[in-house]
């Protein structure tokens, strides 16, 4: 694998990274210890070093098997990164939200688990809607001013909260988030509309998480496959099934998986991207992997992106009309150059 910096910092990620919510068994699903062992070796042989887990993740497991892992292995060679916010207790009103004392509690926990001393990327997991901006960012901040965080980053919150976050941090001089997660596939582009445009701006990566649709783009389902997705999803609908018809297609043209297809896609965006594609066997993961080898030409991109395109709505549809343009660049507007 190649590696890229993760958002504006100087650290080096693999260019996919490696999901770990189904490292362990609970619900009745998931990789057991043994082969989350050997996944985490197949994605390490190949060149991968980007780990993302959660508090939450099978009540803790996960962070508990990637913490023995890395008790096995070099702790400093894995940019390990996890989140706070979900709850792991329904009976204290402060063990879930954003606040900073879920924050903090959180952190420890989750230090614990992992048998380190620092988490390499720590993401608020889900916006709460009641905890003010600057108490999350000055909490990132010092956790980052101890030595136990190095990097802060956001996952599915509004764009409007992160813009404000980060020119807030940027003003007092605090940490900035530099990665963005949310979910984005070929299947469930919405985040083009504000949440992309707003990551570029500030030279953030997005982290994509179900970059495959739940399974629905590799044509599982097409295929009478049964999986956890349920049919009335929208990535079992009539519009999923189209788009993954034509990932079908272009696979079949390059002769690779329709998961290599739907992930190369997202690698060749015009922005900083880094799927994470998780893996609950080892041969999933090898498959996946198999992607940073595919490259897809400007036909096969432009027919992926005309069948799943979406309506940015106001005002970014508005921005595309001709008479907008011309009002608002005199004509040259293909002669000048794009920032953003």
């Amino acid at each position: 694998m190649k590696y890229k910096l993760l958002g504006r910092s100087g650290l080096k990620v693999s260019e996919l990274c490696l999901g770990t919510m189904g490292f362990g068994t609970e619900g009745g699903w998931g990789a057991d210890r043994a082969t989350s062992f050997d996944i985490l070796d197949t994605y390490a042989d190949a060149g991968g070093n980007f780990l993302d887990t959660a508090n939450i993740y099978k009540l803790g497991t996960s962070e508990k098997i990637i913490g023995d892992y890395l008790g096995m292995h070099d702790r400093d060679h894995f940019v390990v990164a996890t989140k706070y916010t979900l709850k792991d207790n329904v009976t204290n009103p402060n063990a879930s939200g954003n606040n900073r004392k879920n924050m903090m509690r959180s952190v420890e926990e989750s230090l614990k688990r992992l048998k380190t001393d620092f988490i390499d990327v720590l993401y608020l997991h889900i916006w709460d809607d009641i905890t003010p901006i600057d108490e999350v960012l000055r909490g990132l901040d010092d956790l980052i001013r101890q030595g136990k965080v190095n990097y802060a980053a956001i996952s599915d919150t509004p764009a409007w909260v992160v813009a404000k976050g980060n020119t807030l941090a940027e003003l007092m001089g605090w940490s900035q988030f530099i990665a963005l997660q949310v979910e984005y596939s070929l299947i469930q582009r919405t985040p083009e509309r504000e949440l992309i445009p707003m990551a570029r701006h500030y030279g953030m990566t997005v982290t994509p998480w179900a970059p495959l649709a739940g399974g629905a783009l590799t044509g599982k389902y097409l295929r009478g496959e049964n999986g956890r997705v349920k049919p009335e999803s929208n990535r079992r609908d009539s519009n999923s099934e189209r788009i993954t018809r034509e990932v079908m297609a272009i696979a079949e043209e390059l002769h690779v998986e329709p998961a290599h297809v739907a992930l190369a896609w997202m690698m060749q965006q015009n922005f900083s991207c880094i799927p994470i594609v998780g893996a609950t066997k080892v041969d999933q993961l090898k498959q996946n992997i198999k992607t940073v080898d595919v490259v897809l030409n400007d036909e096969q991109k432009k027919r992926l992106d005309d069948i799943s395109r979406i309506p940015l709505g106001f005002p970014g549809d508005f921005f595309k009309e001709d008479a907008v343009r011309n009002n608002s660049f005199g004509g040259f507007y293909d002669k000048v150059e794009k920032r953003y």
